[in-house]
């Protein structure tokens, strides 16, 4: 068997986590998707802003990059975030954003944004259930932390 590159395993690490988060069973729990997370943004040299779309058995309809920035922040905008919900029919929602710093500690300003997408949300029965930042390896659970 040929030796496979780094990024060719990534490559298959990363669809076989988007399979298990993807098949339609319902997500009683974050781990999945923070598994899946932590390889596909994880090590970004810039910051991306992921949403996973849920429907109202909490099953993912989509996971999707909604806005990228550079080594230090990415503007995120409710207007976008509602319109991306409403498109894709979700009932709730699950935030996720990189710190290419390595420092997974949520900031006053993500902090505040999750805030603001939870009340733009809220106005139209879309809940928020968790936000959930990437550092180094390691996650926040803005929901662990009861910050949602």
């Amino acid at each position: 068997m040929p030796k496979l590159k780094d990024e060719e395993i990534l490559r298959r690490a990363r669809n076989i986590l988007y399979t298990r988060v993807t098949n339609g069973i319902p997500l009683t729990n974050s781990d999945t998707v923070r598994e899946f997370l932590k390889v596909r943004i994880g090590t970004l040299e810039h910051e991306v802003f992921w949403t996973v779309f849920l429907d109202n058995q909490h099953k993912v309809i989509c996971m999707e990059e909604l806005f990228r920035g550079t080594i230090d922040g990415a503007a995120v905008y409710p207007r976008e975030v509602v319109k991306a919900a409403l498109q894709h029919n979700a009932a709730a929602v699950i935030f996720s954003h990189n710190h290419p710093s390595g420092v997974s500690e949520p900031s006053q300003a993500d902090v505040a944004i999750t805030q603001r997408l939870k009340t733009a949300l809220s106005t139209i029965d879309i809940r928020v259930l968790d936000h959930i930042i990437i550092g180094c390896g390691e996650c926040t659970s803005f929901a662990e932390r009861g910050l949602i």
